[in-house]
């Protein structure tokens, strides 16, 4: 019994020790990384403030405003570590082996790490453009350091990676979206007024820009029809409604001004 009172003394005695020890320590350390992460966020939210007047891509902004805090993070971590006794080079060099290993472990992660990096600074797309790549598409809505988000017409979000995109065939369509609509109409047609028709309803369409200029003119000469192409720009944002309201008001409009379109001829086989 006096051997478990005598035992339970000393296990009181050490901790009391290593409280007067250490305890002072571990509580400017924990002030410190406070302090650290609050001074990091201060000096990020300035280096975004700098930045805005020297219009970097907003991904730039974003990245390099990151590293600025991490860097101011790294500091102090740093401080508080020494302020604990740890020695910095023996933890360093440990470091470095873990994260040799690690990097083998996660080829896929640094892989789109790497591609991310790349992506940032040689800019192929921003947000807000319309780009076409590994058989998706969409208007980029955020690039990360692993991932590229898009948004597509049917309100969908598609995530891809960003390994996925370095080094492959990618169609970017910036912010402006040609159309490519078309209608038949019949042989003996007055083209220059049925074109005209179009130009009038397409500069009276809110979403059709004036500049660049809509393309209209005859795209083809079928057995029973003159096809008349219509290829108007648009916003991205406007692609998706812009060509119904296009269709229905031009159907009106030829309605109105008594031309005709030409209708399919359906053949019946012989019995």
């Amino acid at each position: 019994m006096n051997e478990q009172i005598e035992t339970l003394q000393r296990i009181k005695n050490n901790g009391i020790d290593l409280l007067m020890e250490f305890g002072p320590r571990v509580i400017s350390a924990t002030v410190i990384m406070i302090v650290g992460f609050l001074v990091a966020r201060w000096i990020g939210k300035a280096f975004l403030r700098a930045a805005r007047p020297l219009k970097f891509d907003v991904t730039l902004q974003a990245l390099l405003a990151r590293i600025v805090r991490v860097a101011v993070l790294l500091i102090f971590v740093l401080m508080a570590l020494q302020n604990l006794g740890v020695q910095l080079l023996p933890l360093i060099a440990g470091l470095g082996v873990a994260g040799a290993g690690i990097a083998l472990a996660m080829q896929g992660v640094l892989g789109n790490l790497v591609a991310g990096l790349t992506i940032i600074f040689t800019r192929p797309f921003r947000v807000g453009e319309y780009v076409s790549m590994q058989g998706v598409e969409g208007r980029v809505e955020s690039i990360t350091l692993f991932s590229t988000k898009l948004s597509h017409a049917d309100h969908s979000i598609v995530i891809v990676p960003n390994r996925k995109i370095v080094g492959e065939i990618m169609h970017n369509y910036g912010t402006l979206r040609q159309l490519s609509l078309s209608v038949s109409l019949v042989y003996g047609t007055n083209i220059a007024r049925a074109t005209e028709v179009v130009h009038n309803l397409l500069a009276s369409n809110p979403h059709v820009l004036k500049d660049p200029a809509p393309v209209v003119g005859i795209a083809n000469l079928k057995d029973v029809a003159i096809e008349i192409a219509i290829k108007p720009w648009v916003q991205i944002v406007d692609a998706g409604v812009a060509g119904p309201e296009i269709y229905s008001a031009l159907l009106e409009k030829l309605r109105l001004e008594g031309i005709q379109i030409s209708t399919p001829i359906t053949r019946i086989a012989a019995a």
